[in-house]
Formats: C-alpha cells, sequence, structure tokens
C-alpha cells in the first residue's frame, strides 16, 4: 500500500504545481456558479420548493456542485485521456507488466488529483457563493464530516466509471466517443444541470438509482441534512455498493485486456 500512497501524492503534488490553471479553474467556477445561481432563483420565485428544496437549499446545491465539479471528474480532466493513449499507443504493454496493480495505480493518481482539486477549485467557490447568497450550510462538523464521506465514496465511483470509459479503448480504434457519451451521461445524471429531486416520476427514480448521482446529489443531500444518522449510512452503502460492483467489472475489463495484449505479443 505504501506505493499507492506514493502515486497519490505524487498526483497531488503534480496538480499543485499547475497554479495558474488553479486560480482559472476557480474563476470559472465561481462565473458559472454565479450564471446558474441566478437561473436558480429565478426558476425558484416560479415554483418555490420545487424538488422539495427552498431557495437556500437550491442556491447551496449550486455553489457546492461547481465547488466539486472538477474533483468530481464530471466533465472528464482525470486520468482517462492519459490511460486512453497508452492504450493506442501500446505503452500499456509496458504498465500491464509492472509489479503494480494497474487498477489500483490509476485509482492513487486520480484520488491525488481529486483531493487537490477539491481543496483548490472546490472551497474558494463555495466561499464566494456564500459571501453574495444565502446558503443552507449545516453549524456541526459531524455533518461536514459525513458530507466528505459521501464525497470520497463519490470520487472513488467517478474514478471506476472512467476506468471502464477508459478500457474501453482497448477494443476500439478511437476512444473519443464513448469518453464524451460517458461525459455527457455524467452531466445529466449526476445533477449537475438540475437536482435529481427535480426530475418527476420514474425519471427521477431511474435518475437517483444510477451510480452517477453518487457524484453529486447524493452528496449535496447529505450536506443538507437530507440524509442523516441510519439515512446517512444508507448513502454510503448505495454509493460502496456501486464502486464495488463498478470496480470489479474493471477487473473483469482489465483482464481481458491484459489476455489480449498477452495474445498479440505473443
Amino acid at each position: 500500500m505504501r506505493l499507492y500512497a506514493v502515486v497519490w501524492a505524487g498526483a497531488l503534488r503534480r496538480y499543485a504545481t499547475y497554479r495558474v490553471a488553479a486560480v482559472a479553474g476557480v474563476f470559472t467556477n465561481t462565473v458559472f456558479g454565479f450564471i446558474i445561481a441566478y437561473t436558480y432563483v429565478a426558476l425558484w420565485h416560479l415554483r418555490p420548493h420545487l424538488g422539495g428544496y427552498g431557495l437556500p437549499q437550491a442556491l447551496t446545491f449550486v455553489w457546492v456542485s461547481q465547488g466539486l465539479l472538477a474533483a468530481s471528474g464530471i466533465m472528464g480532466g482525470g486520468f482517462e485521456s492519459e490511460l486512453t493513449e497508452r492504450i493506442r499507443t501500446g505503452d500499456i504493454a509496458v504498465d500491464l507488466y509492472r509489479p503494480a496493480d494497474l487498477q489500483l495505480w490509476w485509482l492513487a493518481q486520480d484520488m491525488g488529483r481529486a483531493c487537490f482539486q477539491l481543496l483548490a477549485r472546490g472551497v474558494l467557490p463555495m466561499l464566494v457563493g456564500s459571501l453574495f447568497s444565502h446558503l443552507a450550510l449545516p453549524h456541526s462538523p459531524l455533518v461536514w464530516a459525513a458530507f466528505l464521506v459521501a464525497v470520497l465514496l463519490g470520487f472513488v465511483v467517478s474514478f471506476a466509471i472512467r476506468y471502464l470509459t477508459a478500457l474501453a479503448a482497448f477494443w476500439l480504434l478511437d476512444g473519443t466517443g464513448v469518453t464524451q457519451i460517458a461525459v455527457l451521461a455524467a452531466t445529466f445524471w449526476s445533477g449537475m444541470l438540475l437536482p435529481l429531486n427535480v426530475f418527476p416520476g420514474l425519471l427521477g427514480q431511474v435518475a437517483r438509482a444510477l451510480p452517477w448521482s453518487s457524484l453529486l446529489q447524493l452528496p449535496v443531500d447529505v450536506l443538507l441534512g437530507t440524509y442523516s444518522g441510519w439515512g446517512a449510512a444508507g448513502v454510503y452503502a448505495f454509493q460502496a455498493g456501486w464502486a464495488a460492483v463498478l470496480l470489479l467489472l474493471g477487473r473483469v475489463l482489465q483482464s481481458a485486456a491484459t489476455r489480449k495484449v498477452v495474445v498479440q505479443g505473443g
């Protein structure tokens, strides 16, 4: 495990070197936060308590989701482009023969990236939003701790989805199309466009049952106090269940890809 801790720390330092990019990201997330926030203000004035949220809860959803956008990898920007390129060029063969687990290696690297993005691009937009909007932020440190647990589990689910997307390059000439579809799915089903609670009927039930709800909707609901106690434990179980299933599926594809490389190499 020490190896993967070193990989995590290395990824954290790597992304920390791009300070100008981090500042630009904070500025972008803040600007889009204001745009979406004022859109929500207009919408909630027409439909108060839409999706069970009051306006402060809706604005909290906006600023927290902007803070988690880069860290969760919803719009990409993580390890997947590098892994896809290594598969395309054949360099992945070297990785598969290294005395390290491929999935754990990239998981450690992506968690390092996510932790940096959470600190660099997550905290400041939320602070700015709290200065200009009345947010429903909790005062209890226990709620914040429960929120961070849900966020970290969401990071793992996000990694598992993007890992599967990247591995598809073993069987496709170009993984760009799959990556774009994955980004669109994550944007829509995570609650990035609108809270999933707003989705009506069966569509809302399906949206909340899909793994992408672990990325934004569920962590924000934990922060807002929608889930607490055993309810929060149920959220964790849901996220951990999806993470286990997706990581296992990634293992299966990784094994199939390894056999493919060995056969072609032989």
